[in-house]
């Protein structure tokens, strides 16, 4: 039997809850972000902003030499979370298998719910109907029979829409969608399958699968699944979390490698004292460096080391420098997590000698465009469907 798998997605969220609070805004260009002062990004904007080619991550100062007229408020992260408790509670009504990917966003099996006969359209329908009774924002919503294709639908009839693929339609639907459309083909896997010719799926379902893996890496093997809308991850209400990273963005572009390593201990400290916290459930598999050069193109390398130190962040940062390096905004250190405790003593006493250091990353007091490590935990947002450069 297909399974019936429901994803909500809130709209634009940050914005609506701005504008639900505060009748002004309505109807104008507004965004929810840091200022533009710094390195201040946008968080999320609301759809008046985007017919100005506005949207999240954009730096602000971008963003106002595009819209001038444009609106900006500071988040209020307690207010967005008391929402997104609502809106789960609104969920619970219905299933517990609800697997939350941000505080406007999851996806909810209702494969053995017997509400409406049975059918995931009317109880996505219904969802949507009460969360916008009881929060006064609205979500849309994809209904479809595995988790890639759900999350695709939401955002078919965005905003405040909801958009079904049954499980007769899948082939069709499939072969016709965009590559751009898969979760985690981003630019640098575009500019490889703008040269292999592949612009839909049916074009990448052609491809073999050696084929995409010696093109794409380990991404190549899910992108042949997905060529043909295969997609048997569960709906995990219980998430494990499979990587955890810190970055840091720049007022002014980093030029030099020797000021770029500069950066590293301060990163490789945030980094240990936030894995103390959950070091007695995982152990480090992998870790990696990234930086995000002037274009705004990420680049990551990674190694296997069960450890992260700071002489292994150099050796990376040094072999992506050689390849990428030039004006650099972003550099951040991350490492892959598997569940179990293997953690070693050396460990243990970088954790103790950083613990306390540094701001609070999970302190939503700490503005956007502090020139701060930002948390990047990873909570396999959107099941790890990111790329890697």
């Amino acid at each position: 039997m297909a399974r019936k798998i429901i994803h909500i997605d809130c709209d634009c969220f940050y914005a609506s809850v701005e504008m639900r609070d505060n009748p002004f805004l309505r109807g104008r260009p507004v965004a929810v972000g840091g200022s533009a002062k710094g390195r201040g990004v946008l968080a999320t904007c609301n759809y008046e902003a985007r017919q100005f080619g506005l949207h999240s991550a954009m730096p602000t100062a971008i963003a106002l030499r595009k819209c001038p007229e444009l609106i900006l408020v500071r988040p209020r992260f307690d207010v967005y979370k008391q929402v997104s408790e609502q809106i789960r509670a609104i969920f619970l009504r219905y299933t517990e298998l609800i697997e939350p990917l941000s505080l406007d966003e999851a996806y909810l099996d209702v494969s053995q719910v017997s509400s409406f006969k049975g059918s995931a359209t009317l109880i996505a329908e219904d969802i949507r109907q009460h969360i916008e009774a009881e929060t006064g924002i609205t979500a849309s919503a994809g209904v479809a029979p595995n988790k890639f294709l759900a999350k695709i639908a939401s955002d078919w009839r965005k905003p405040n829409g909801i958009y079904v693929i049954r499980p007769q339609d899948v082939d069709d639907f499939v072969a016709s969608l965009s590559v751009n459309k898969i979760p985690g083909v981003g630019a640098a896997s575009m500019k490889k399958m703008d040269a292999l010719n592949i612009r839909t799926c049916a074009d990448l379902a052609m491809q073999s699968e050696a084929v995409l893996i010696k093109h794409f890496g380990k991404f190549g093997r899910r992108l042949a699944r997905l060529s043909v809308g295969h997609d048997t991850r569960e709906v995990v209400a219980h998430r494990t979390r499979k990587s955890l990273g810190v970055e840091r963005t720049f007022h002014q572009d980093v030029t030099a490698l020797s000021q770029a390593q500069e950066k590293l201990p301060d990163l490789l400290a945030e980094f240990h004292r936030r894995f103390a916290r959950i070091q007695k459930d995982y152990r480090i598999r992998n870790m990696g460096v990234k930086l995000k050069t002037s274009d705004f193109m990420l680049h990551t390398m990674e190694t296997r080391s069960s450890e992260v130190t700071l002489e292994l962040a150099t050796q990376l940062l040094q072999n992506l420098w050689d390849k990428h390096g030039g004006r650099v905004r972003l550099l951040g250190i991350t490492a892959g997590l598997d569940v179990g405790n293997t953690v070693t003593g050396q460990q243990l006493a970088l954790f103790r000698s950083s613990a306390g250091s540094g701001p609070d990353l999970f302190d939503d007091k700490v503005p956007l465009d502090q020139d701060v490590v930002q948390n990047v935990d990873q909570m396999s947002k959107h099941d790890a469907d990111s790329e890697t450069d």
